[in-house]
């Protein structure tokens, strides 16, 4: 059970009130980033501001002291955004909170089940192209509030979005939009004279003062949401048959998005303080908050980079920097919370902007796109514009379907069955070519026999002089049912043409379905030898 061990048990081990004091510090300095963010990515997933503060306390915290990494913040991310806004839209908060608790219960059995690895089989042109897509989306669906539109209904999917933004543009607030230009301003000059105070939270400051000071006629948090600083308290969710098979395609990709997250995180982590996560754990603990998180009124959460990164940063040592960043948001939600009202809209459009951009990745989109085969261009692009277009679900799936069809040609590509060159065709007298008996054929087959490659076994045409055919394996190695089955013709075939078939050099894997499915037996064990020498001198007595 040691690797379903969290990592907080392993930190106190050692734990020194030195170690205690950066955590401390580091995690009211992390509260204090993820605040405004908290606030914004709730507003951006179409849900109540305290309800981006009840995910990062309920599963920040659980995450922390059950996750399998030393300095991993958990809590609301933009890459749920669209996907929560599309399940709220279409089910409700009740259909929200069904579909985090069975990604919770899904991410914790993919922990007890080791399935952590599970990172290294999704291609980086989708991770990339799906991140890059969810970055447009969010960008799209911030304009209503930073150009102050009017919009005439409530759109879901991100091109009814922008025809809505095109449709109702002439409605614009200027004086909105000069407020949202003021709060990216604050964000991109800040951080260049004061890097201490996160510039999401002087923006919030700055802004809310011009609106209040001048009386502004542009929308706060206030004006549409009613604000509450209630703890959050346990509320189960009204369950039906109907609402579960609803969700159940969000609840998979929400668990996916969750996995992938949380785990590249780690990785950064990892390669920042020079440490290792264990990769299980934190896949129990990402399912136990989001199950708790949606419990509690919280969204989706899982591991954030940036906050993560801004951990390390300012000197976080284990687990505790990660609950401590909860605990000092849970005194801001019942002490601060009221004054929230105050922020405005472009404000928070604004922020959701930056995240979006620093989330695109267009540096790492630009590369693979300049030095990546065609085929991996086209997995980025085709996954990227069904992100954008249609949603997460069609995109993963998309995605990984075409990666998988493109790995399995590729795979093919590189399998070859060549039969050699012999002494007496190419009149080779330098001793560059083995002897080979003029009654034998030799066949070298490289790569790995799997249904992509199997229509490349070939056929023995009548007439061939010969009466032994050595098939060298030594350089397959796996195999499947259908190229065995291939294997299996050919063999009958030089049955019925009196042609001995004799399996040289099989590795472990082929040798296993070999055995399993009854061709070892049908060729017998002595058909299979070790290697091309003994296959050539088995075939020398095998001369009619």
């Amino acid at each position: 059970m040691r690797e379903l061990t969290p990592q907080l048990i392993h930190s106190l081990k050692h734990y020194s009130r030195e170690d205690f004091t950066k955590d401390l510090i580091s995690g009211i300095i992390v509260a204090i980033i993820a605040l405004p963010l908290s606030i914004a990515l709730a507003l951006a997933s179409g849900v109540s501001p305290e309800q981006g503060l009840y995910t990062a306390i309920v599963a920040g915290f659980l995450i922390s002291a059950l996750g399998g990494s030393k300095v991993q913040i958990a809590g609301p991310t933009a890459a749920f955004a669209t996907i929560v806004a599309g399940v709220v839209a279409r089910n409700g908060m009740d259909g929200l909170a069904i579909a985090t608790i069975l990604a919770g219960i899904m991410l914790i059995l993919m922990g007890v089940l080791r399935m952590g690895s599970m990172i290294k089989f999704i291609p980086y042109t989708i991770t990339t192209g799906f991140t890059a897509g969810i970055a447009v989306t969010i960008l799209i669906g911030q304009l209503k509030d930073f150009f102050g539109l009017t919009f005439t209904h409530s759109p879901v999917e991100t091109m009814e979005k922008v025809e809505e933004v095109v449709r109702t543009f002439h409605t614009a607030n200027w004086t909105a939009a000069g407020v949202g230009c003021l709060a990216l301003a604050v964000l991109i000059l800040w951080p260049r004279f004061f890097k201490k105070i996160p510039a999401s939270l002087i923006a919030v400051i700055v802004t809310a003062g011009v609106v209040k000071l001048f009386s502004l006629p542009v929308n706060t948090i206030g004006d549409l949401y009613t604000i509450s600083s209630d703890l959050p308290r346990l509320a189960l969710p009204v369950v039906s048959y109907e609402t579960v098979a609803a969700v159940l395609p969000d609840a998979f990709t929400i668990a996916v998005l969750a996995a992938i997250e949380s785990l590249l995180s780690a990785v950064v982590a990892d390669e920042m303080i020079g440490s290792r996560h264990n990769s299980n754990m934190e896949l129990v603990a990402q399912g136990v908050g989001n199950t708790a998180s949606a419990l509690f009124g919280g969204i989706p959460a899982t591991g954030a980079i940036a906050r993560t990164a801004a951990n390390i940063k300012n000197g976080g040592k284990s687990p505790i920097a990660g609950m401590v960043h909860a605990l000092v948001l849970l005194l801001v939600l019942v002490l601060l919370m009221p004054y929230a009202a105050l922020i405005p809209m472009p404000c928070i459009a604004a922020i959701l902007f930056q995240v979006a951009y620093n989330m695109s990745g267009w540096r790492t989109v630009s590369q693979v796109v300049s030095h990546s085969p065609k085929s991996d261009v086209a997995v980025l692009i085709t996954t990227f514009l069904l992100t954008v277009i249609f949603d997460l679900v069609v995109a993963i799936a998309v995605g990984l379907s075409l990666a998988c069809l493109l790995f399995m040609k590729r795979m093919a590509d590189v399998a070859v069955v060549k039969e050699w060159d012999y002494v007496e065709d190419t009149g080779d007298d330098q001793g560059r070519l083995k002897p080979v008996p003029a009654h034998v054929m030799v066949f070298e087959i490289t790569g790995p026999m799997f249904f992509g490659a199997a229509d490349k076994i070939p056929h023995i045409e009548r007439n061939t002089g010969r009466n032994v055919l050595i098939l060298r394996m030594r350089s397959v190695p796996a195999m499947d049912i259908t190229a065995l089955n291939g294997l299996r013709r050919l063999w009958h075939e030089c049955r019925d043409k009196e042609i001995q078939v004799l399996f040289s050099h099989v590795n472990e894997q082929p040798m296993s379905v070999f055995k399993k499915s009854g061709m070892y037996d049908l060729a017998g064990a002595d058909s299979f030898v070790p290697n091309i020498d003994a296959a050539l001198d088995r075939a020398a007595g095998l001369h009619t």
